[in-house]
């Protein structure tokens, strides 16, 4: 195994765009989260914090250096709001995803060789205070577990605060999706 195919990645990130471009423009009819969920900015918010971690991951070993990946920062609510705030709402979060889905499939294609994307990440998951993942991650796998599974899975939950028969259905999605540990 060499490089990563990015398409997937590439097509995840803009299924996620195009959902949260639609929330956006249903404006005051998007539904209220389940409770305990988010609304759409803090979908948006833990996405670009996600996004950020795995790119500080894929810079760091591209740099040589040590890194770990813990997604526990991207479920703090007062982190959540702060990078909203500082962001400037939907559209520059937006943005800031574009960008950051950009650099992350730079890293993924020849950016990084096979053996680097190889590399061991210590690595720290936790869904709803559980722990999923408290192991070595080899960085493919963490970049591919975005492809797959978290940037989907939060693609339906943008979907689901549409309004029935808007989007593609506005069925409600059940808890936050994290990184499988393979």
């Amino acid at each position: 195994m060499d490089l990563i195919d990015t398409t997937a990645l590439r097509e995840a990130y803009r299924a996620l765009l195009d959902a949260a471009a639609e929330v956006a423009d249903a404006g005051d009819r998007v539904l209220a989260p389940p409770e305990g969920e988010w609304n759409a900015d803090r979908i948006l918010a833990h996405v670009a914090l996600v996004t950020a971690a795995t790119v500080g991951a894929a810079a760091s070993i591209a740099a040589g250096a040590n890194t770990t990946y813990d997604n526990r920062p991207a479920q703090d609510t007062w982190t959540i709001d702060r990078v909203i705030e500082r962001a400037g709402g939907s559209a520059g979060l937006r943005e800031r995803i574009r960008c950051q889905a950009e650099s992350l499939c730079a890293f993924g294609g020849a950016a990084l060789s096979g053996p680097e994307l190889d590399t061991p990440v210590p690595t720290l998951l936790l869904s709803h205070g559980a722990v999923l993942v408290d192991a070595p991650v080899p960085l493919r796998d963490l970049v591919n577990g975005l492809a797959v599974a978290e940037i989907p899975g939060h693609t339906e939950q943008l979907l689901a605060l549409l309004p029935q028969g808007g989007g593609r259905g506005g069925r409600a999605v059940p808890g936050r999706v994290s990184l499988p540990s393979g």
